[in-house]
């Protein structure tokens, strides 16, 4: 990761953009989101018996609900289709329109037993059976435009009115061009990273982009470098560099050798073309503040780390050793980071666990004097069901009155997070195996080299529990197969 003095600075990075907005764009009032699930049958075509079916999705919005107009919005989550479906990575749209066209249509796409399937139905809305044409959806499926199936979902009054209603966020949303837009103003002894981490669906091969701006201490010009990575499932991991290159301030992210960060858009090559990547990125969730907010806004702490989108897709593709990777919806994200320099020790972490809910966790130990004995601060932001816990980023990191603070134990092969935060607590174990790790060595602004250890393949479980009547009880688990985006680095 680069990127960050005193404190954290995960694995690699990229920036990238959110929905809306390039430069001049006036900045969008607040959106919606919400969680949503519905339960129900499917009968496939030339099958005798339904199958059971559930839906669990994660909608946004890049407006306020418009209860008399028509509103469109983004859905992300997972599909569960007993005996022939279960895909964590399900999306597609939503037409909320109860009283304009008097409907909320749904038009999801997802994978069944290795088949690109699509549902699309609406609930009709009606003032003479208000709840039941609000909650009552029924579907068709379709491969390739053909019928394949139709079906019927309900909402469960009972049972999931009040997680719905408690769901509801209304983000404020930030442009693209805000937060993709260098921070740099031409301090000496600062350090800007733009990274993206994906997973090919098809493959399981991981990609690691990073692009980033030095500008050293001793006051000589600044500069731009960076590289790309791909881990294969059955090969050596291939890197090669790009730069150093002279850095060309710009309004909308990172350019330099060919190489470009644009808002929605990611291209570049590395070692004279021997390393090509052409991607197109759409942000699928709202961005996410791994430290608390104000410390992107204002750089008051040695650096601060945030994703643009919290989950993104990405299509296109990436070149090596002529070898092409075609990228389809990879789930993946982009991270900024803007500080002094690296942290002494760092571990980083980026899970995406499906259904649209992300884990993202740095933690560091400070490179200032008479800290680097102290343990490392952890910043964890979990994203689950459209809410993130802790509710504030700085919970984890200083706990109340510096008494419960998460703790991180940094090492490889293996490296572990746990803490506690209202009636909720967590563990997380990371494992980078060696053959699945690429270490890389560069130069901080103050002259002094900094290695990290990254794995695109990384292996995490992740173990949520609540306080439950008097015992700790599962709240939800996930375990990742070399689809954790980790790292661990060290001056």
């Amino acid at each position: 990761m680069s990127g960050g003095t005193g404190t954290p600075t995960p694995g690699g990075g990229t920036g990238t953009p959110t929905p809306g907005g390039g430069t001049g764009t006036p900045t969008p009032g607040r959106g919606t989101v919400f969680g949503e699930t519905m339960l129900g049958t499917v009968r496939l075509d030339g099958e005798a018996r339904d199958r059971r079916v559930r839906l669990d999705l994660t909608v946004s919005a890049d407006r306020l609900l418009r209860p008399l107009g028509t509103t469109g919005a983004r859905a992300t989550g997972r599909t569960r289709i007993a005996g022939w479906a279960d895909d964590p990575h399900t999306e597609g749209e939503l037409e909320i329109s109860p009283l304009a066209r008097r409907r909320i249509r749904y038009r999801l796409t997802f994978t069944a037993d290795g088949r690109r399937v699509t549902l699309d139905g609406w609930k009709s809305v009606t003032p003479r059976r208000p709840v039941a044409s609000m909650t009552v959806l029924p579907y068709t499926l379709y491969e390739d435009g053909a019928r394949i199936g139709t079906g019927t979902l309900r909402f469960p009054l009972t049972t999931g009115l009040l997680p719905f209603l408690a769901s509801f966020r209304f983000p404020r949303p930030s442009g693209g061009g805000a937060l993709l837009a260098p921070r740099w103003r031409g301090e000496p002894g600062r350090t800007e990273v733009w990274y993206t981490t994906l997973t090919d669906p098809d493959t399981g091969s991981g990609v690691w982009l990073h692009h980033e701006l030095t500008a050293p201490a001793d006051g000589s010009a600044p500069y731009a470098h960076g590289w790309a990575a791909v881990f294969p499932p059955d090969g050596p991991v291939r890197h090669a560099r790009f730069g150093p290159a002279e850095w060309v301030p710009g309004r909308t992210g990172f350019g330099a050798d060919g190489v470009r960060v644009r808002p929605g858009r990611l291209t570049g090559a590395a070692e004279d073309g021997a390393l090509r990547w052409d991607l197109v990125e759409r942000p699928t969730q709202p961005p996410l503040f791994t430290f608390p907010r104000w410390a992107w806004r204002r750089p008051l702490l040695p650096a601060a780390q945030m994703l643009p989108a919290a989950r993104a897709a990405y299509d296109g593709t990436v070149t090596h050793d002529g070898t092409t990777l075609t990228l389809t919806s990879a789930p993946g994200a982009s991270a900024r980071i803007y500080g002094h320099g690296n942290a002494h020790r760092w571990a980083w972490l980026h899970a995406d666990l499906g259904g649209g809910d992300v884990l993202e966790i740095v933690a560091a130990v400070s490179t200032r004097p008479g800290l680097r004995r102290l343990p490392p601060l952890v910043f964890l932001r979990l994203h689950r069901d459209g809410r993130t816990w802790p509710r504030r980023a700085e919970r984890a990191a200083v706990g109340w009155a510096g008494a419960g603070r998460f703790r991180a134990r940094v090492g490889l092969p293996t490296w572990t997070v746990t803490g506690r935060a209202g009636l909720r607590r967590v563990r997380v174990e990371v494992t980078q195996p060696a053959d699945r790790t690429l270490t890389l060595d560069y130069t901080d602004p103050d002259g002094r080299h900094a290695t990290c250890r990254n794995s695109e393949r990384a292996d995490a479980h992740v173990l949520l529990e609540r306080w439950w009547y008097g015992g700790w009880r599962t709240e939800a688990e996930w375990t990742l197969d070399g689809t954790a985006h980790a790292e661990v680095g060290s001056r």
